[in-house]
């Protein structure tokens, strides 16, 4: 049987939940290009559905998306093994639909830079259950319709999924005004030449991460102490002519709210080629996970270009 066109009705039902959908995908996949993806193929799938058939669209579309993120997360666990360095998520910008809805502590925790990092560590079912559930607060037994699995089966993977997580320190939540205080303390400390600024920002036990993917260079391993990751902030942003050539030119650096953090946003003549997501707890910066990938960058870039940025920060580098 051939599926009738699409109507009006059925489009603008379909873009009245791709805000939802996109959410959905992001924290199942941690890439934004690959949420996309997932979205556009779950159009595709609903215009060639018989539609007349289908009693709650919402709840068909969220399956068909799911299904579709779940066999997305086979081949990528593929790929993350044999990934050039460390593998961190696509950074996605504050007011970006992608991001979904933040009500809560746990919806605003589950999209966190390091909590996506953290979720590579699920299982795909196990990702799928935590996400739809902490996340987006369905049922279990919904949950269990999605997944083909029982209500039961679903709490039980849930239970699972936890026990396979750190319990993530309390982030401190920002807006745009309070970002800009703490990115331009954090990059004065970081070329002041002196380790001592950097370490009073930093916990204790702060981790330091960056993906360059193997086209830009980056650490490959993730590190973490304080005194540690000062040091090679103190190098980092000891600026030299050869490092401005690797981004094309001397970058300006503007503060901006990234996955609900404060985050320093490279750019070179207008292009978006880093950013460096500053993770804040009560008791200073917990994490410093930079993202100059620039297949990684294109969702973050798109979006920079349609918001003012304010004035870039002037900190001697």
């Amino acid at each position: 049987m051939t599926a009738e066109p699409l109507r009006a009705e059925e489009v603008d039902l379909f873009e009245d939940f791709r805000g939802r959908l996109e959410a959905i995908a992001y924290r199942m996949l941690g890439s934004a290009t690959e949420a996309e993806d997932a979205v556009q193929e779950t159009f595709l799938r609903w215009q060639g559905a018989d539609r007349s058939g289908i009693r709650v669209p919402r709840a068909w579309l969220t399956r068909v998306l799911t299904n579709l993120c779940l066999t997305m997360l086979t081949s990528a666990r593929a790929r993350r093994e044999v990934y050039v360095g460390e593998w961190l998520p696509e950074p996605v910008l504050d007011g970006d639909p992608m991001l979904g809805p933040a009500e809560t502590a746990e919806q605003r925790e589950s999209v966190s830079t390091a909590m996506l990092t953290l979720l590579e560590r699920l299982t795909p079912n196990e990702r799928a259950v935590y996400v739809l559930r902490e996340a987006f607060g369905y049922p279990h037994a919904e949950i269990g319709e999605i997944l083909d699995i029982s209500e039961a089966s679903s709490q039980q993977v849930l239970h699972r999924a936890k026990a396979h997580l750190d319990t993530p320190k309390p982030r401190t939540a920002v807006d745009r005004v309070a970002a800009r205080e703490v990115v331009e303390e954090f990059l004065t400390a970081a070329a002041s030449g002196r380790t001592e600024p950097l370490v009073r920002l930093l916990t204790a036990d702060v981790l330091g991460a960056g993906d360059g993917g193997g086209r830009i260079p980056a650490r490959r391993k993730a590190f973490s102490g304080a005194a540690t990751v000062a040091k090679f902030l103190r190098g980092l942003f000891r600026g030299t002519d050869a490092k401005f050539a690797i981004f094309g030119g001397k970058p300006e650096f503007y503060a901006a709210v990234v996955n609900g953090s404060p985050a320093a946003m490279v750019v070179v003549d207008g292009r978006v080629v880093g950013v460096m997501v500053l993770e804040l707890t009560d008791d200073g910066v917990d994490a410093v996970l930079s993202q100059v990938n620039p297949d990684k960058l294109g969702r973050a870039a798109r979006r920079w270009a349609q918001i003012e940025h304010g004035e870039p920060i002037d900190f001697g580098l």
